[in-house]
């Protein structure tokens, strides 16, 4: 479901600006790169051969309805970026599992489809934003462009009174995201995985 143009979430640092779908490629660039350490995506995506097709082919899958909705934000010169999914669209189910058969180790393969629903099970109850790649060129962390992305956010929601969620994989991030009002609210881990946060923020 496409929401109105008035609920996309408006440019409001000057940093950060809309990606169109004609952006694609290097905003996908740029989440391939800052998800090469992230302990599950390299758990389910093991092959360095293989690693950046199969977390690109994963973003778009997972994500990629955020460049046709307006909401796929990027850091100016895409030193980072994060694709939001607003109420009502998600993810393309089975392109993840088309991924997910194409790319993932076969032993593999029924923890991650494990792992995908307990993520489905931890969205809040009503109308919210989904928050499913955020990332930051490994070359441009620690300069506050993942802040950047998460504050042009956070003051939006909190104006609209709005309701959003995602989930770290990386448990490193978490106390970023808490710095912008997520909190966690549960543990996924399944298998010998690494653990995921799924986290919710209430507006402010």
């Amino acid at each position: 479901m496409t929401p109105p143009r008035s609920a996309h979430l408006p440019p409001v640092a000057s940093t950060i600006t809309c990606a169109p779908n004609g952006e694609r490629g290097a905003v996908l660039d740029v989440l391939v790169q800052a998800f090469r350490m992230d302990p599950l995506t390299r758990w389910a995506f093991p092959d360095p051969a293989t690693y950046r097709d199969a977390f690109g082919a994963f973003a778009v899958a997972f994500a990629g309805s955020a460049f046709e909705l307006g909401s796929a934000w990027c850091v100016r010169g895409f030193f980072g970026a994060a694709l939001w999914l607003p109420p009502g669209a998600g993810p393309d189910e089975g392109a993840v599992a088309a991924v997910f058969e194409r790319y993932v180790p076969p032993e593999r393969l029924g923890v991650m489809f494990t792992i995908m629903q307990q993520m489905g099970g931890h969205h809040p109850g009503g109308p919210h934003w989904h928050l499913p790649l955020i990332g930051v060129d490994p070359a441009r962390q620690g300069r506050g462009h993942g802040s950047a992305l998460l504050h042009h956010a956070a003051e939006w929601l909190d104006r609209e009174r709005q309701v959003a969620y995602l989930e770290s994989t990386n448990p490193l991030n978490v106390p970023l995201y808490e710095r912008h009002g997520f909190d966690v609210v549960g543990t996924i881990q399944s298998g010998n995985a690494p653990p995921v946060f799924p986290m919710v923020r209430r507006p402010r």
